[in-house]
């Protein structure tokens, strides 16, 4: 599997004592930025290139962290195609990925620890979309339509 991942400034740490515990899963990762950490750089940027890497790639997840994960969750789910999850539990990231066939992990770095990090990852890549026919059609109406005012 492969697995895009971004931070900002704030979730730059995080990523980066992340990208070796994919490796040891198995995992072909990813670095879609930040390369560096700059205070004060804006969310949207590593949001946007893991939402589109992950919309070229149909079969590829995402991960973003951000200080809440409130952020990079709105930017990416701004992308036809991208279903991203703010998943702080391993069970809102088993449910995430079961009933809402969720492609982008989305976490916060100030709320989680390392140890919750990697076992709701760990999750996240491990259970597939239970493709019940309620769900199925759940998650194509996400797609419907982009212009709700």
């Amino acid at each position: 599997m492969k697995v895009f991942v971004g931070a900002d400034y704030r979730g730059f740490d995080r990523k980066t004592e992340l990208l070796p515990f994919l490796a040891e899963l198995g995992v072909e990762a990813t670095d879609e930025g930040a390369y560096e950490k700059v205070e004060g750089d804006d969310f949207n940027d590593p949001a946007i290139k893991v939402a589109l890497a992950v919309r070229e790639n149909p079969d590829s997840r995402g991960i973003l962290i951000c200080d809440s994960a409130h952020g990079v969750t709105m930017q990416a789910n701004r992308f036809k195609g991208i279903r991203a999850a703010h998943c702080g539990t391993v069970e809102s990231a088993k449910l995430a990925r079961e009933h809402d066939n969720a492609n982008v992990l989305c976490m916060s770095a100030h709320f989680l620890s390392d140890e919750e990090m990697r076992e709701v990852v760990r999750e996240f890549l491990a259970t597939d979309f239970e493709p019940l026919e309620r769900r199925v059609r759940r998650v194509k109406r996400l797609d419907e339509r982009n212009d709700y005012d």
